[in-house]
């Protein structure tokens, strides 16, 4: 039986990696890191066999991504389907670094985009998280392992991820590797967002 899979992993981004990811491209904000990681048990005590993410990954660059409607979520439904109400962001590419499949995102500017875009510049630490169709097999006590029969539905920015190391990054060459996280004033930011004030 298919169960919901999701996974999660860290993204980080600072609100000047915002600035200048904009200005590179001409106003959108492009994150980028790694989406999924094979082979490796994740903090849901899963592990995909690269086999398997492989598989998964090529349709989906295929059918989603090469075609513009590699949608996710701001936060992970209940549902194995993507609501485009909720719709935040979309994959432009994805490719592979060793067992890391590394992605660049575009944050859209619907709704949910601009909320994740405000979360991104109050220094806010999100993940991504991966959400598929799937069963599992007992490995051992805290390990299962991802059948054959998994799906690839979408990628989500969530606030908990599983997956170690899933934190995007703006796409921007020259800035460092300095992190701050400013958990301040998160309810103003989406109450301004979604009433239009600032």
């Amino acid at each position: 039986m298919k169960n919901l899979l999701i996974d999660y992993i860290t993204f980080d981004v600072t609100p000047q990696m915002i600035a200048e990811s904009m200005e590179k491209n001409g106003g959108r904000l492009m994150v980028s890191g790694v989406l999924q990681r094979a082979e490796a048990k994740n903090q849901n005590g899963r592990v995909y066999p690269r086999p398997i993410l492989e598989r998964e990954v090529e349709k989906y660059l295929t059918e989603s991504v090469k075609q513009r409607r590699a949608l996710g979520e701001l936060d992970h439904p209940d549902s194995s389907i993507v609501n485009l109400n909720n719709v935040s962001h979309n994959v432009i590419d994805m490719k592979w670094h060793g067992n890391d499949l590394v992605g660049t995102v575009e944050v859209l500017t619907t709704p949910s985009g601009n909320i994740l875009k405000e979360l991104f510049k109050a220094g806010i630490k999100l993940g991504i998280s991966s959400r598929g169709l799937g069963s599992v097999k007992q490995l051992d006590e805290r390990t299962v392992e991802v059948q054959d029969d998994f799906e690839l539905i979408a990628f989500d920015f969530v606030s908990n991820p599983s997956t170690h190391g899933a934190f995007l990054r703006p796409m921007n060459e020259s800035v460092g590797h300095n992190y701050v996280n400013k958990y301040e004033n998160v309810n103003k930011i989406i109450t301004d967002i979604l009433t239009g004030f600032n």
